[in-house]
């Protein structure tokens, strides 16, 4: 039976109870003349009813917004879609199973990766493979050995960056496999193979690969094939086919039984990549666009969640009559909750400039307003075929603005993306020089017009103006992802908490093709609005990255600091620390500055400043080598030999040496000054003098921050 609280509910017409609702009043009186608003049993009522109402309602927009999905055109909902990745289900025990791991900075070994399991998967139909980022193997350190145990054939595609480093994403696993406790041979279980991604210019090329090599090798685990040496500096495509040739047969042993037929015979063409695209109504793209601006929603943030600041400062270091340029740039971090420590780098996302950007719209033949979405789906929510797809960047936005944001632009292209473009390439004349430059046959021609040249993506374009590739496979095949430029903050939070200063050269000049080189961050710096300017100023997202470029935790240890340039850059935080501490009332040890630039009127970068942290004792003595003003050029390394003494002196009373700039030129003439100096001042043999520098880098008394 009905309560007499219910039933004069029910008695209630419904469109007044809505009416009611709605503006905010609940006093409808029942039939003993209560208002609804004094009874918690109808208010219950009441909540429930609408919840159960509304939810009617949403359900059946969402049902007919699923039956326009099809359309070429649909409004726009300001939602980033997150393709779920569907691991495969290793179901059948019978199956072997092989993991590929990689460790990348920009995505090629990753790429890499994925191109191998693709190639493997149309070979061997009996295995299961598995792609793994090695910064998500494990969450904790102590589970890498569990789960490396279980591992019996795996392959390993790392990359080499700054001075033989690992990738940010290998940093973890790579320190815990390097240098972690004696486990004796616990891998004998382990067949494995390793492909390092470096540039030969640098001089601990594919340290990270050899290293892990040779770490397996001395766990027990079984190498395959030999160590794969892939060389950024010439085609690096070419370096991973061939050791992939080295790969099958000995998968051939491994996956086939002995009634299977051998591995594919035919030369296996991999499927050009290409993203689902939805085109969007223009007319809804200014609002959407809007909020999906690199809005701060994450509480830590990192080159996948980068901050969105605002430049607070912007000036010229070099002086008017200097024919080059660089800029010293502020972010404004307060707010935000970024933090930073002295010697630490920071990620920038900067922009492609206008021209460039409209120059590929004239070359793609898209409209710079054409508003649509990337998808790595089908539209029923399964993965597209192939596994190479990168995760579509944020969307959906303009074309304008995808151009602009994620896609680069200016390097030279990939062999992949040659063979995408062909496949494009209405004239066949053009088609088949393409499909030529991407060839094994045609690698000397690659390298020599492609890369010698430094031909960027648009120039390519340009030269094969037949080839239109639809946006969907422009952004998964040709153009690669935008990536972030690093720089060493050139602050001190002592001095800085709110804001990460940046000493940025910027990079012009002709190529050997006459097009003018610009560098996209730098030019986007030299560039940017400041908020002293105007409040609508210029914004990047970034991200602090952090370093073991560090100062002694002991302020009293010496130091010696040697940066030409913008090398300068992390010593001008090191010197805002000591200054900082100094004032604290911390006793400071001595510190010798070695500086370098081409002349005192043109290009002395933060002169004041330097000649103040002297007199404030910050820096003990500042040495300059002024490489343009003589007869002969003076660098670095020659103002180290006239000052060796004071050098070994530091070195000698456990002092620690740092380095910052240039690794193919400059980082290599101080490590042979340091050599050097240890052999002439110290009195030993050129093999004593290097093993003692080795033992400096070792014991972390001699750190390096070279690009």
């Amino acid at each position: 039976m009905q309560s007499e609280a219910v039933k004069s509910l029910l008695e209630i017409i419904p469109i007044d109870m809505m009416s009611a609702i709605f503006s905010g009043k609940a006093d409808l009186p029942d039939s003993t003349g209560r208002s609804l608003g004094e009874d918690p049993k109808i208010l219950a009522i009441l909540t429930t009813s609408m919840a159960v109402l509304l939810g009617c309602v949403f359900l059946l927009v969402w049902r007919k917004s699923l039956g326009r999905s099809s359309a070429k055109t649909v409004a726009a909902v300001p939602v980033v879609k997150k393709v779920a990745v569907k691991e495969e289900l290793e179901t059948d025990l019978g199956k072997k199973k092989v993991t590929v791991f990689f460790g990348t900075q920009t995505g090629t070994a990753e790429g890499f990766a994925k191109a191998l399991v693709e190639e493997a998967k149309s070979r061997y139909e009996k295995a299961i493979f598995k792609i793994v980022d090695l910064d998500e193997y494990a969450t904790e350190d102590d589970e890498y050995e569990e789960l490396m145990t279980k591992e019996t054939l795996a392959f390993f595609m790392v990359a080499t960056y700054g001075d033989g480093e690992p990738t940010d994403n290998a940093a973890r696993f790579y320190k815990w496999f390097t240098e972690g406790k004696e486990r004796g041979t616990w891998l004998e279980n382990l067949q494995y193979g390793v492909f390092g991604l470096g540039n030969r210019q640098y001089e601990h090329f594919n340290k990270v690969a050899k290293v892990i090599d040779e770490a397996l090798t001395e766990h027990g685990a079984k190498r395959l094939v030999p160590v794969g040496l892939g060389d950024d500096d010439q085609c690096i495509e070419d370096d991973f086919s061939a050791w992939k040739e080295l790969v099958w047969p000995e998968l051939d042993q491994l996956l086939c039984d002995e009634d299977d037929t051998p591995a594919v015979s035919t030369r296996y063409t991999a499927a050009i990549p290409e993203y689902r695209v939805v085109f969007l109504d223009p007319a809804s793209s200014l609002q959407v666009e809007k909020s999906l601006s690199f809005a701060n929603g994450h509480a830590i943030h990192d080159i996948q969640h980068p901050c969105r600041v605002n430049v607070a400062v912007r000036r010229e270091l070099h002086q008017p009559a200097s024919d080059r340029s660089c800029t010293h740039l502020e972010f404004d971090i307060s707010g935000t909750g970024l933090t930073y420590e002295t010697g630490d780098h920071v990620g920038v996302y900067a922009e492609n400039c206008i021209e460039t950007v409209e120059e590929a719209e004239r070359l793609l033949g898209y409209a710079s307003n054409t508003f649509f979405s990337i998808h790595a789906d089908k539209e029923d929510g399964t993965p597209l075929s192939g596994s190479s797809l990168p995760p579509p960047f944020p969307c959906p936005c303009t074309l304008r603005t995808a151009l602009t944001r994620y896609a680069d632009l200016l390097n030279p292209p990939k062999k992949a993306a040659l063979v995408a473009l062909a496949a494009h390439a209405s004239d066949a004349n053009e088609a088949e020089r393409l499909k030529f430059l991407a060839s094994p046959a045609g690698k000397d021609d690659y390298s020599q017009w492609v890369i010698a040249n430094q031909r960027s993506i648009l120039e390519v374009m340009a030269e094969f103006p037949s080839a239109k590739p639809p946006l969907g496979v422009f952004f998964a095949a040709i153009a690669p992802r935008l990536q972030p430029r690093y720089y060493s903050i050139s602050s001190s939070p002592r001095m800085a908490p709110s804001r990460i200063h940046v000493t940025c050269a910027l990079v012009d000049g002709p190529t050997s093709t006459g097009r003018i080189h610009r560098g996209v961050c730098s030019t986007w710096m030299k560039h940017s609005i400041p908020m002293e300017e105007t409040h609508d100023c210029s914004w990047a997202p970034i991200f602090v990255r952090q370093s073991n470029f560090r100062l002694p935790s002991d302020p009293s240890t010496p130091i010696v600091m040697v940066g030409p340039g913008t090398g300068l850059a992390p010593f001008r935080g090191f010197l805002q620390e000591r200054l900082a501490l100094k004032e604290a009332g911390a006793q400071l040890g001595t510190a010798l500055l070695f500086f370098g630039c081409r002349n005192r009127s043109l290009d002395f970068i933060y002169e004041d400043e330097l000649h103040n942290f002297v007199k404030s004792g910050a820096v003990s003595e500042l040495v300059v080598a002024f490489s343009r003003e003589g007869p002969t050029k003076e660098y670095v390394q020659h103002k180290m030999m006239e000052k060796a003494a004071d050098v070994w002196q530091i070195i000698s009373q456990g002092g620690h040496v740092f380095v910052c700039g240039d690794a193919k030129g400059m980082a290599r003439d101080v490590h042979r000054a340091l050599h050097t100096i240890a052999q002439e001042q110290g009195s030993m043999d050129s093999s004593k003098a290097e093993s003692l520098v080795k033992n400096l880098q070792t014991e972390g008394r001699y750190l390096r921050d070279v690009w």
